[in-house]
């Protein structure tokens, strides 16, 4: 009895520990966005103070805010909120499935959501709200006949593989999109494909903070009971857990998140595959939250769109500093995985 009483205590104190470091982590990363943010508001061919920025964000009249409010404000809190919906995205599919390669970016949720956003924008010739959900409901769609397809396995690699497999496909369908548009519109979709935040206005950000008000809360909520779901249906169904449901709801929201980010801002590379390892080496293991994971995702976007704002000659989109970023990791985890013996 004695030895149970101990037992317990270790655990309660360790559970302590961790929730301890998750806060601070927390903490730390909620002001790293923020400080990014105002940077990101700040830094321009013109550089206005944090009084100028405060000063447009409340309504105030100053120098700038044309400028501020118009032009800097909706990319930089764009870059904020599709960061976070990748992030707890990527590290929602990646627990639920138990495997680090399991984010949308890699199994072709996100490539369903590109095909579609490139149809809405060179075919449909639509824009904004409509193109958005065009690829909510082919993100969902895509969810779903990898699930079908992959149906009689519950093995993440067989998931893994035939999103991998679909995604290519849907990047073949893009590929021919862009072969017969017209040479005018060619430009624009590749822009976009290349995640970028060029030219994001208010209206644009609306729609993907209409898309966090619904699932994020869903999001986190859910996620404290990923525990018990990485121990298996069985085990969550004991435990008191209804396993087909909460995962089922933890996967639509997940689709709905990664695939509105995706229609608003192209598919910004390597994001929701990141966030969550990076999130879980600052928190330690056995970390319930997701939301580090969606607070480095944002962080990423917005060092990204600054490193490739300012830190060269040339501007690049932020798609392709997280790219830079992301596919050197995704090889070393290959490699890894390859020299440890493990499966996908």
């Amino acid at each position: 009895m004695a030895v149970s009483t101990l037992d317990v205590a270790a655990l309660a104190a360790s559970r302590r520990r961790r929730g301890r470091r998750t806060r601070i982590v927390v903490g730390i990363l909620a002001g790293s966005v923020l400080t990014l943010l105002l940077l990101s508001v700040m830094l321009g061919d013109t550089i206005y103070s944090p009084l100028d920025v405060v000063g447009v964000a409340v309504g105030a009249d100053v120098d700038g805010a044309f400028t501020i409010g118009t032009l800097r404000m909706p990319r930089a809190v764009m870059a904020m909120l599709a960061g976070f919906a990748f992030g707890i995205a990527g590290v929602t599919t990646q627990r639920l499935l138990r495997n680090p390669l399991a984010s949308p970016d890699i199994i072709g949720i996100t490539a369903g959501a590109s095909a579609a956003a490139v149809f809405g924008i060179l075919v449909l010739r639509w824009s904004g709200a409509s193109v958005a959900l065009l690829a909510l409901v082919v993100g969902l769609l895509t969810a779903g006949i990898i699930l079908a397809v992959s149906v009689g396995s519950a093995a993440s690699a067989r998931i893994i593989l035939v999103g991998i497999g679909i995604g290519a496909m849907l990047d073949a369908v893009v590929g021919w999109l862009l072969l017969r548009a017209s040479s005018f519109d060619v430009p624009t979709a590749m822009r976009w494909l290349s995640g970028s935040l060029n030219g994001m206005r208010w209206d644009d950000v609306i729609w993907l903070v209409v898309a966090l008000a619904l699932f994020a809360p869903l999001l986190l909520v859910l996620s404290t009971r990923l525990p018990q779901l990485e121990l298996g249906d069985a085990a969550a169904i004991g435990l008191g857990v209804r396993a087909s449901r909460v995962r089922l709801l933890l996967l639509l929201g997940a689709v709905a998140l990664s695939a509105v980010a995706t229609s608003a801002t192209g598919p910004i590379a390597f994001v929701a595959f990141l966030a969550g390892p990076i999130a879980a080496r600052m928190t330690g293991p056995g970390s319930r939250s997701i939301l580090p994971a969606g607070l480095t995702g944002a962080t990423l976007v917005l060092l990204c769109d600054l490193l490739g704002q300012h830190a060269f000659d040339l501007r690049f989109p932020v798609g392709i500093i997280t790219g830079i970023i992301g596919a050197p990791y995704l090889l070393l985890l290959l490699m890894r995985q390859s020299r440890t013996g493990g499966s996908l």
